[in-house]
């Protein structure tokens, strides 16, 4: 498998006044890799994770920690609290999330789609709820939705993964619709086969590029998102897949 060098920049110490962001399911994988661009172009960060590994990962960005669950609407609650009275702004968010069960399309129980809903979409519906006011307020203000290219192209082996995806691809539209106007901003980044999962000859062989992304590689996606180079671009689902998705 062929490699591309990764040059790791150490995270900033923030200044008292740098942009604040908040990462969900920030303590491993995407979420993790994105945490950390963000703590290397200088913002002061609130994570997000059920995972008590999440109270290292701050210790090393010089974070903010919020343990707590994505689907739980006071955990969410609680974290852009804790982020307003801790920092007093808030500029961004990025809404981490995992993966639903792998299970054959008409075997996937009820249960098991309402857990998807409320992992990979309702938990971005509940932060819009909870940070759009503080964006309002600010007269700006940037979300960035971790989703994947599954959206556009559904896969069999996930179809929960790949049906919230797509419905989180429209709330991402219709989101800018609304508050583009207000200065406020929405975008999914849509990554393919990343290296925080085992490699699979069969998926690496659908990729052009001949290897699977890597967490930083998303996350300096992400952090392009948030910043102000990236004013105009706002209601899109961007995918960064190294060239596997074939659809146009």
């Amino acid at each position: 498998m062929s490699t591309t060098p990764t040059t790791h920049t150490e995270p900033t110490t923030p200044a008292a006044d740098a942009p604040v962001a908040i990462v969900t399911a920030a303590a491993s994988g995407i979420g993790r890799g994105m945490a950390g661009e963000l703590a290397k172009a200088g913002y002061r960060l609130a994570l997000l994770d059920i995972d008590e590994s999440i109270h290292a990962l701050a210790d090393e960005l010089g974070a903010t920690a919020v343990p707590g669950s994505l689907t739980d609407p006071a955990d969410l609650r609680r974290l852009v609290d804790t982020t307003a009275e801790r920092y007093g702004r808030i500029d961004a968010v990025v809404n981490g999330a995992g993966h639903a069960k792998n299970t054959a399309l008409l075997e996937v129980t009820d249960e098991e789609w309402h857990d998807g809903l409320d992992m990979l979409l309702l938990s971005v519906v509940r932060m819009a709820r909870l940070v759009t006011p503080h964006f309002e307020r600010a007269g700006k203000g940037v979300f960035v939705n971790l989703s994947s290219y599954t959206a556009f192209e559904p896969m069999g082996v996930i179809p929960v993964n790949s049906a919230m995806r797509t419905a989180l691809t429209s709330f991402t539209k219709l989101y800018a619709d609304e508050y583009a106007a207000k200065g406020i901003r929405m975008n999914s980044l849509m990554p393919g086969y990343v290296d925080s999962w085992p490699e699979d000859p069969a998926f690496l062989a659908r990729i052009p590029a001949g290897r699977y992304a890597t967490t930083e590689e998303i996350g300096r996606l992400a952090r392009f998102l948030v910043s102000d180079d990236a004013a105009y671009i706002n209601g899109e689902s961007i995918r960064i897949d190294g060239g596997a998705a074939r659809s146009l």
